[in-house]
């Protein structure tokens, strides 16, 4: 496909995150392809993956583009995912849709800043599609400046000036879809379709929705403190 038509395929409609980190018990690249297989099977648009052996997976069950990341820890940094050059060529490599970088305002490992990092990759893969996971609207901001194909609200909550968001943000999604003119990605705290009705329904290009629907561990918590 090309760029136009994965941003016209995933236009309007749902992207599940199928994801299970090695702590969890669904960790398994089989396991995320059936997860994507059912998310396909029940109208997503789209699937999220983390990992080149999952999107693998994921790509020989399912047809549906898919927003790769390659989550991966560094001492020198609280930016995890897809954060280096590393990352990107290994998802570059495997012919991902969408290619999703932390976007905040944080310094990368090395102590490299977005701007010199994403100038560097763009270089590098001037055609590929990029989605920016930013915290708020000074880094959305920053990322369409920068060439971000996409601007998703991935990270309102979890950085250290964010802390304290209420999810979905909501008030995030606006201001981008009126001030921005990049199409935007509602990700984050959609936990029931009412959420996603009200997300789509401020404009945003498309939502990712993930532990509400492939994390049956968080899930069951979620019950299980209601009771408590």
């Amino acid at each position: 496909m090309t760029n136009k038509e994965i941003l016209d395929q995933i236009k309007g409609g749902l992207i599940v995150s199928c994801q299970a980190l090695e702590t969890e018990p669904l960790h398994d690249s089989y396991i995320m392809s059936k997860m994507a297989w059912a998310a396909y099977l029940g109208g997503a648009v789209g699937i999220r993956a983390n990992t080149v052996e999952d999107i693998n997976a994921i790509r020989e069950r399912v047809s549906l583009p898919v927003i790769g990341i390659i989550k991966q820890e560094y001492d020198d940094s609280e930016v995890y995912i897809t954060p280096t050059m590393k990352e990107v060529d290994a998802l570059a490599q495997i012919g991902c849709d969408i290619i999703a970088i932390d976007a905040t305002k944080r310094l990368r490992p090395g102590g490299v800043s977005l701007e010199d990092f994403f100038t560097e990759v763009r270089n590098k893969y001037p055609n590929q599609l990029f989605m920016a996971d930013t915290s708020c609207f000074e880094e959305g901001k920053k990322a369409q400046e920068l060439g971000f194909d996409l601007i998703g609200t991935t990270m309102a909550g979890y950085t250290p000036y964010t802390k304290g968001t209420v999810i979905p943000d909501y008030t995030l999604m606006e201001r981008y879809v009126k001030e921005l003119d990049t199409p935007v990605i509602a990700e984050g705290g959609i936990w029931v379709p009412e959420q996603l009705k009200k997300a789509i329904d401020l404009g945003v290009h498309a939502a990712v929705v993930g532990t509400a629907i492939t994390r049956p561990m968080d899930i069951t918590k979620r019950f299980v403190n209601a009771i408590k």
